[in-house]
């Protein structure tokens, strides 16, 4: 039996690693996520068939609630709030690991040995701040409180002194196992470390917040698989961890900055350090949707840059619409995909598939790059800090190097917005104010049902 539990074990071990290698595009995404639920189904029904459990009936209705929660999400939750709800799944996970090793602390009555202690204590801290770091990263995403940093005096000290208090604790708890409440006191002092970590990050960060979140879950899980003994726990939670802090990686490379810079630097708050002038506001010229169809009619090549705004109006149904009206009249349209456009990583390209937008008309930010200078017109729906020159050369600016997609390169540029507030970030976009930019204000919906209308017409 237990040659049979170690080859079902590995079997999942691969369909995870499968289903991980299959994310990293979007054409096998799907595929991916298949692989997976098909790995972590079996990892469940050996797991429950190798304890030999008596009694299912708790098991059962958990995975009856569990499986109803998760269809009414699935189908409920707008493309919207999807940062939101992975957010609340990265916290959910880590919550879930803190509950299975203090269980499994209680049921072995504080009797173990040091590696396993040591794993508990991690368990406890990593899953317990992943948790209560989610919920703020969700009330932050959902707007029930203020997506800006919130920022006091020594507050890197403060979170430095936590967690050598949970250092100590924990070295105390290794020393004595069976004092519960070290235990206790480590949860108290991780919940509030996780929140104290996550509410000076601000929006225009919450892309890597959300990937960082997300490999702390698999590092608490794969800590408890240490307490629990359980390979394939340990497996697919060191997954979820090694690739979540490889997303992280990339988040960073694409704003140019250092994790640390991401944790600490509290980019984002309330006053931009780049706002613009009263005379360089009064240079916007304002466009109508008859305009902008007319400049398009023109065009032979256009390249359109989604950004969250699309994802607020929900505005990529119309906004395919509108290109492949103009590819039936030979227009040659694409779409740039910047790393960290929305509010979690690939959020743009979810949204597009959402669409049935082709996949090989998403590009990457440098496959498309260098085309801007070769292209008629570039629109532009919601997207503002990917777009900012201020980024290549303004250096108090706090997007200052950090690659940007090159619209202002591009013969014609449209931007649909519904005013001329700063990005996520806080610095005033100069683009919007460039002699070849045109200025369409208004819903991102909206108004690109209304290009719809007026490219039909011509």
């Amino acid at each position: 039996m237990l040659t049979i539990t170690y080859s079902a074990y590995l079997l999942a071990a691969v369909l995870f690693i499968l289903g991980l290698k299959k994310l990293s595009s979007p054409k096998t995404a799907r595929r991916g996520n298949l692989y997976a639920m098909l790995g972590m189904l079996l990892a469940i029904v050996v797991t429950l068939l190798d304890k030999q459990i008596l009694d299912y009936t708790y098991i059962i209705a958990g995975l009856v609630i569990g499986s109803a929660i998760g269809a009414i999400a699935a189908k409920k939750v707008e493309m919207t709030a999807m940062p939101q709800m992975v957010a609340l799944f990265n916290g959910f996970g880590g919550i879930a690991s803190t509950f299975v090793a203090f269980s499994e602390y209680v049921q072995l009555e504080g009797v173990f040995g040091t590696d396993v202690s040591i794993t508990l204590v991690l368990s406890l801290l990593i899953g317990t701040v992943t948790f209560t770091g989610s919920m703020i990263a969700f009330a932050k995403l959902q707007g029930i409180m203020r997506g800006a940093p919130i920022v006091y005096a020594a507050q890197q000290w403060v979170n430095a002194l936590l967690l050598i208090a949970v250092v100590v604790l924990g070295v105390f708890f290794v020393i004595d196992t069976s004092v519960m409440n070290y235990l206790l006191i480590i949860i108290a002092i991780a919940a509030l470390l996780g929140v104290l970590s996550v509410i000076p990050i601000g929006g225009a960060d919450m892309p890597v917040v959300i990937s960082l979140l997300n490999s702390y879950s698999g590092l608490a899980a794969a800590a408890t698989g240490f307490v629990l003994s359980n390979n394939v726990l340990i497996i697919s939670g060191a997954l979820v961890g090694a690739s979540g802090l490889i997303l992280t990686n990339i988040m960073c490379k694409a704003m140019n900055r250092s994790l640390a810079n991401v944790l600490f630097a509290a980019v984002g708050t309330d006053s931009g350090t780049g706002v613009m002038s009263s005379e360089q506001r009064l240079s916007v010229t304002e466009y109508s949707a008859e305009d902008a169809a007319m400049v398009m009619d023109t065009a032979s090549s256009m390249i359109i840059i989604p950004g969250y705004g699309l994802a607020v109006a929900q505005a990529q149904h119309v906004l395919y619409e509108l290109a492949t009206i103009l590819m039936e009249r030979g227009v040659q349209v694409r779409y740039a995909i910047h790393p960290v456009a929305g509010r979690m990583p690939g959020h743009m390209n979810v949204l597009l598939a959402e669409a049935n937008v082709p996949y090989d008309l998403l590009l990457e930010m440098d496959d498309i790059n260098d085309d801007f200078q070769n292209t008629d017109v570039v629109l532009v729906i919601g997207a503002n800090d990917v777009i900012n020159p201020a980024a290549r050369y303004k250096k108090d600016s706090p997007l200052y190097g950090m690659p940007i997609l090159n619209a202002d390169q591009a013969k014609t540029v449209m931007v649909v917005k519904r005013s001329l507030s700063a990005g996520f970030a806080g610095e005033d976009n100069e683009l919007f104010y460039g002699k070849k930019t045109m200025m369409l204000f208004g819903d991102a919906k909206k108004m690109v049902t209304e290009l719809v209308k007026q490219v039909k017409e011509l």
